[in-house]
């Protein structure tokens, strides 16, 4: 018995150009770097002392955040894509924005107060 035609690739959406796929690629790297400007900042740990533990946190947190919300921001991008109606991440986008300043934020406390 020969085998059959193997059966096609499920893909929830009709995008030839993968633009849910390249979405999360580029938040899965955003998650990438805020984990190794975590990894920097425990590199810092012996000169700076313990306020660094709030630098490694937050960063920490954000990757954390990200990784949590993958799963549902590419179903949302492929039932958009489907549904002709797709809308950014704009609560997403500041969101990580907003940890961004709160990073250099506290940061650059830590450095002056040293």
């Amino acid at each position: 018995m020969r085998p059959g035609p193997s059966p096609p690739q499920y893909r929830p959406h009709g995008d030839a150009g993968l633009q849910p796929e390249r979405t999360v690629m580029a938040w899965g790297r955003t998650m990438v770097s805020f984990l190794v400007a975590s990894a920097v900042f425990l590199r810092w740990l012996p000169h700076y002392g313990p306020a660094i533990a709030v630098l490694v946190g937050l960063a920490t947190a954000a990757a954390l955040g990200i990784y949590a919300t993958q799963r549902r921001r590419y179903a949302r991008h492929a039932a958009g894509i489907q549904a002709g109606a797709l809308r950014a991440d704009v609560a997403a986008v500041l969101w990580t924005t907003g940890l961004l300043l709160a990073l250099g934020a506290t940061g650059l406390l830590v450095l002056l107060s040293a």
